[in-house]
């Protein structure tokens, strides 16, 4: 079983380590302009991000929180409910030797 608070913020911790990474890459002239450009756009996607202002860069790292908190509930919430086994009765288990 995987702890839920525990595997939350691991995922909080690795979103924002991509996120800054991210955010630095943006930084970096290994692209075109026109490239740039979309590496730009795709973050101001995010309602009321502008590109590289200290406001924005802490309102995306308060979205990659949420979004890394609710993924890492989702997750940790389908890999316990799938090992959860159900009780066999005695009659169950006469069925299925029977059946084999």
């Amino acid at each position: 079983m995987l702890s839920m608070k525990r595997y939350r913020w691991l995922c909080v911790l690795g979103g924002e380590v991509a996120y800054l990474l991210c955010l630095l890459g943006g930084l970096l002239p290994l692209r075109s302009n026109a490239g740039t450009e979309v590496h730009h756009t795709l973050f101001e996607t995010l309602p009321g991000f502008v590109w590289i202002t200290p406001a924005s860069v802490a309102l995306g790292a308060a979205y990659v929180f949420v979004f890394a908190w609710i993924f890492g509930s989702y997750m940790v919430w389908m890999h316990n409910s799938s090992l959860i086994e159900t009780e066999v009765t005695p009659e169950d288990a006469k069925a299925r030797k029977g059946a084999a």
